[in-house]
């Protein structure tokens, strides 16, 4: 996790679920089989992910589920499966007659497919499920992978929102670290997503990429000012043990391939208050919103309060009715079992009362501003006084802010948000593998 060394830690990450995901286990899928095999419980908003498992290159940083070598064939292969496992899920009774409140199109990179296999896939795919009335519809794109006719294709079949992955505009840096395109590609595609009207269109960064600079990094954050997406999120890298970087440090072929965290929050920092000047507001530990009003991110804002998702596609993650489930993490399980006419669920987890409590608090944390009455409403719990020891280190290292109900984080709680959770963890979950 991102924690105060100065040093990267191999095995670093960003948080994104509780209890860890090294604690689920196919124990669980009894629970995950009754969950979906029943009405939903409550009435939380419904989601729909899909995984899109390929690329044109692995980036050496990347520790995803995705293929760089899938033959035409084997990826209509994938789709096919993909496309049963939507008719398989709208059946389901936790499904039922809901309406999907948003869809997100992750990867992997989705815009990998052509524009035949865009409208072939959208076209099964809406035969068993409908989002017209979601409210966003995110899909992920690498600039390389884009033309004008493909961004015509995605409105056409109802993207609200494109997610645009630039990380860096230097081509020295984008190839040293595995990057398929390169800038040219940005500017080409951008026109394009201009013209195309999007309602809403993000650039990502990564800040400490191998080769940033500090003269690269305001370079960056020029550039994207000058585009002027509606929103910037910017990550910093991370070194799980399954990237290609973080075998070469295990393996002692090189010594610190990224910048240390100080340098890395630095960098964010900077573009924190550049973005700000240029009119942008803060909307979590990590993005940057030209306009609060007219951007929202309902996949994130669902999911940290603990939406029902639908996760369909190889290794892809879900959640309904308090209960949560991965699919198949290997192409012949997951391809397999949708042959054979089943989900392709691999393991899962059912986290207590407790537990869910926990997992939504440090979600919404990342945010940077929480209100202890929500809590209080939700789940009866006083949270000042149930972690009234954590709060106040944090407090004490002028990493939040408390008024009232009110608990905010401050720019160098913001910078580091992600090492702020883990106290909050159950003891037994503190210093386990997260993954």
């Amino acid at each position: 996790m991102a924690t105060e060394s100065t040093s990267t830690e191999v095995g670093s990450y960003f948080v994104s679920n509780y209890p860890p995901y090294s604690c689920w286990s196919d124990a669980y899928l009894p629970a995950v089989e009754q969950a979906l095999q029943s009405p939903p419980t409550g009435d939380a908003p419904l989601g729909l992910y899909l995984h899109i498992p390929f690329c044109r290159k692995r980036c050496k940083f990347c520790y995803f589920r995705v293929y760089t070598d899938k033959r035409a064939d084997e990826i209509e292969t994938y789709l096919a499966a993909l496309s049963t496992e939507i008719e398989l899920v709208s059946r389901l009774p936790v499904k039922g007659e809901r309406q999907i409140r948003f869809v997100y199109f992750g990867g992997g990179t989705p815009s990998f497919l052509s524009v035949r296999q865009l409208h072939s896939l959208v076209d099964r795919l809406r035969q068993h499920v409908n989002w017209d009335s979601a409210e966003e519809v995110t899909f992920e794109c690498e600039p390389g992978t884009l033309s004008e006719p493909k961004i015509a294709a995605l409105r056409d079949i109802g993207v609200t929102r494109l997610s645009l992955g630039v990380e860096n505009f230097s081509d020295a840096i984008l190839e040293e670290n595995g990057r398929a395109h390169l800038s040219p590609e940005v500017y080409r595609a951008w026109d394009w997503i201009t013209a195309a009207g999007f309602p809403n269109v993000n650039i990502d960064l990564i800040s400490g990429m191998v080769g940033e600079t500090w003269e690269n990094w305001r370079d960056n954050i020029r550039r994207v000012i000058a585009l002027s997406p509606d929103s910037v999120t910017i990550y910093q890298m991370e070194l799980p043990f399954n990237t290609v970087y973080s075998k070469d440090i295990l393996g002692n072929k090189i010594e610190s391939p990224v910048a240390d965290w100080e340098t890395k929050r630095a960098w964010v920092n900077y573009a924190f208050d550049a973005l700000a000047a240029a009119g942008y507001h803060t909307s979590s530990a990590y993005t940057m919103v030209k306009n609060p009003q007219a951007v929202n991110f309902s996949y994130r804002d669902n999911l940290f309060r603990g939406s029902d998702l639908l996760a369909t596609g190889v290794a892809s993650f879900g959640h309904v009715s308090g209960v949560h489930y991965q699919n198949q993490a290997e192409w012949g399980e997951y391809v397999g079992a949708l042959n054979a006419g089943r989900l392709p669920l691999w393991r899962g987890y059912q986290p207590t009362p407790h537990q869910s409590l926990i997992r939504e608090l440090i979600l919404l944390l990342k945010l940077g501003k929480i209100d202890a009455g929500y809590f209080r409403e939700k789940y009866g719990v006083e949270i000042l006084q149930q972690w009234a020891s954590e709060f106040q280190a944090h407090q004490d290292a002028g990493l939040l802010e408390i008024e009232g109900d009110q608990i905010t984080l401050t720019r160098p709680g913001l910078l580091q948000a992600d090492g702020l959770l883990p106290p909050f963890f159950e003891e037994e979950h503190r210093n386990i593998r997260y993954t």
